[in-house]
């Protein structure tokens, strides 16, 4: 009973239960005073619950700084004797595990392009078996759901108890915004396949540049994720690695403190009643939509009709394009965004042509 309710109480529980959970530091560790001094820094503005520097870096090519290795773990605990914050780094090997253990890292996390190899993810997941630490999945780089899920199952299977997701964006082409695109919609569908995992959000990856980090930042807080992962340097401009997307710890808690940090629920009978009348429009509208999308979908099967009768192929290219346009018109002017629209009308075309190809072959 003793050890359950040490365990319960430690400094890293402790940490991993804050809400919500603010993971900062540097993107590389890369020399023991940049470390310590990022350490210090952070923990005297009283806003960071953990301490993350990343010691092994997957780089894209071969040649950019691949980070200081294994050198770097003891600084990581010096840094934790003098803060007393629990540290976290990125694992992508059994030996990073093994390392990273013996020098009492408190939490790792399997990075975005670890997760993406299953094979890379169950030998993470081999090395951390009877292990008690709590570990940390960043969404793959690209966007696949079902890997970030397998390499949950996978960590899960290997008797970790506490599991959390990092969401940082997902490659995309022809992205310009985002140094990785966050598609929400995915964070979310994860959110909501796993709700009693915390989620983080990782602006610094997403955004790739200090400037709009904020915004991202408060999106993620509006979204009711459970914590933040930001990069902080002690001299940003000169970081080795991420230099653009890393802000000081004095810059980073002002960034804190500018959050409206809301709440997923309060103890108010007038706003529910309030909020329950307008859920039961939102509900009406539902009903009707769905009514429509049905309606619409026996027409789609009629104009099946009339394409098999007359060998017609199902796809008519010029036809989806003036639907699109029109609906891109009318959306812009009743406040609905460019991305939505392309999303729901690609949903619906695929469900109208599912249903002609019934009729074709039938």
């Amino acid at each position: 009973m003793d050890t359950v309710q040490q365990a319960t109480t430690s400094p890293v529980q402790e940490a991993w239960n804050k809400r919500p959970l603010i993971i900062s530091g540097p993107c590389s560790a890369e020399t023991e005073e940049q470390v310590l001094a990022t350490a210090q820094r952070l923990a005297a503005t009283g806003k960071v619950n953990m301490l993350r520097a990343g010691i092994w870096k997957p780089r894209t090519k071969p040649g950019l700084f691949e980070g200081i290795g294994a050198k770097g773990l003891p600084w990581l605990q010096q840094a934790k004797k003098l803060t007393g914050l629990p540290v976290a780094v990125e694992v992508a090997t059994a030996k990073q595990v093994q390392d990273a253990l013996t020098f009492d890292v408190d939490v790792l996390w399997i990075g975005a392009r670890t997760t993406v190899n299953p094979f890379s993810v169950q030998e993470v997941a081999d090395a951390l078996r009877g292990v008690d630490v709590p570990v940390l999945i960043k969404n793959p780089i690209n966007p696949d759901l079902e890997l970030w899920a397998g390499a949950v199952e996978r960590v899960a299977r290997a008797g970790i108890k506490n599991i959390g997701l990092i969401h940082r964006g997902f490659s995309s082409y022809g992205n310009t915004e985002y140094r990785n695109a966050p598609m929400w919609h995915l964070a979310i569908e994860m959110k909501l396949r796993h709700p009693d995992m915390p989620v983080i959000n990782d602006p610094s990856h997403i955004c790739g540049r200090r400037d709009i980090l904020l915004e991202v930042m408060q999106k993620a807080v509006d979204l009711d994720y459970d914590g933040l992962m930001i990069e902080s340097h002690i001299d940003p401009d000169n970081a080795w690695s991420d230099a653009k997307q890393q802000v000081t710890p004095e810059v980073l808690a002002e960034m804190l403190d500018t959050i409206i940090w809301r709440k997923e629920d309060i103890e108010s009978e007038a706003l529910h009643a309030a909020l329950e009348k307008l859920r039961q429009k939102i509900n009406h509208l539902d009903d009707e939509l769905l009514q429509i999308l049905a309606q619409r979908m026996k027409i789609a099967e009629q104009i099946g009709e009339y394409k098999k009768d007359n060998n017609i192929t199902i796809l008519q290219t010029n036809r989806w394009n003036e639907i699109l346009e029109k609906a891109f018109q009318k959306g812009e002017k009743n406040g609905l965004s460019h991305e939505f629209l392309t999303r729901y009308f690609d949903a619906v075309h695929m469900e109208s042509i599912n249903h002609q190809k019934k009729i074709m072959d039938a």
